[in-house]
């Protein structure tokens, strides 16, 4: 059985991954499915960075803009409808083309990895929550570390709903997360994948790139769209968005304005570092260095050399 040609672009925040997606939709008569944990909200559109209907220049994009904000979503709801949405853009002749920052989501997906089906230990669950309501996600977190370093180090401590989540894994079963996920690397994928890497050789441009984006998410509207949320929503997965979490204080009055735009900026370059982290651990990605290119044209002609030279389409 032939494997379906997959395009991933996988990089840090703010490298240029949903323009590169977009040109190569262009290019290969592709269709982008998008893999970012925060851009599946409705009303979140400032602070996910989602693509406006300009910048997504008539390709179709899968994946957006589908889930209210009081709703959870897991990795494995998240593979079953992107599985559907490749099926569907290949069925009519398309290219599926993955593009987003949020690395498990494209690593469970494109390696067909199957995760354990547990029944909720929900006295457990709520144990471990009322254990960081008083000692801290950070206690969590470090009980984590001992039991799972492997997954652990892809976490922080705003990531509360993922460390409970690989705690009552390893209570309920006595494997850890990372354990499955290796086990689960056992099958075989139905898919033939390319990935492309965006970065960056210098990492300050990098840096500059986040906080001209923080600049213009806040002329955007930033600030009134996350008070509106907070208004509206309480306490969810949702709330957890780079963008939303830090200007708390700022409603709350705990701190001004130009504090939380700084931390703000802070956590985002940090959240970069961790998706480096998380892709470099692919020797498969074909990495292009965008301070390395004069041009988007450049890049875009970069990667559909490197495109065609892993065998999914011919020139």
């Amino acid at each position: 059985m032939d494997k379906i040609p997959v395009i991933a672009i996988v990089g840090p925040t703010a490298s240029g991954k949903s323009q590169l997606g977009v040109e190569l939709c262009k290019r290969l008569n592709g269709e982008v499915i998008s893999a970012d944990s925060m851009q599946i909200y409705k009303y979140m559109d400032i602070a996910t960075a989602k693509p406006s209907a300009a910048e997504m220049e008539n390709v179709p994009h899968h994946m957006i803009d589908f889930l209210e904000p009081t709703e959870s979503f897991s990795v494995v709801q998240y593979c079953d409808m992107a599985k559907k949405s490749i099926e569907d853009i290949t069925g009519r002749g398309k290219l599926p083309v993955i593009v987003g920052g949020t690395g498990l989501y494209i690593d469970a997906l494109l390696n067909n990895l199957e995760f354990p089906k547990v029944q909720a230990d929900f006295d457990l669950r709520e144990r471990l929550k009322e254990q960081a309501a008083t000692k801290g996600s950070d206690f969590l977190l470090n009980e984590l570390f001992q039991i799972d370093p492997e997954t652990a180090q892809n976490l922080n401590v705003k990531d509360l709903g993922r460390i409970i989540r690989a705690l009552e894994l390893y209570y309920t079963t006595g494997i850890t997360m990372s354990g499955h996920i290796k086990m689960s690397r056992l099958n075989s994928t139905p898919y033939q994948s390319c990935f492309i890497g965006l970065n960056f050789r210098n990492r300050q441009l990098l840096y500059d790139r986040i906080n001209s984006r923080v600049d213009d998410m806040l002329e955007k509207g930033l600030v009134e769209e996350a008070k509106q949320f907070f208004q509206k929503y309480s306490s969810n997965t949702a709330q957890q968005a780079i963008g939303y979490k830090e200007l708390s204080p700022y409603f709350e009055g705990t701190a001004n304005l130009s504090q939380v735009i700084e931390k703000l900026k802070q956590e985002t370059r940090r959240y970069a570092k961790r998706q480096l982290t998380w892709f470099r651990k692919n020797d498969l990605t074909k990495w292009i260095y965008v301070d390395d290119y004069n041009s988007q044209m450049d890049i875009t002609e970069k990667a559909y050399s490197l495109i065609c030279e892993s065998g999914i389409v011919r020139r």
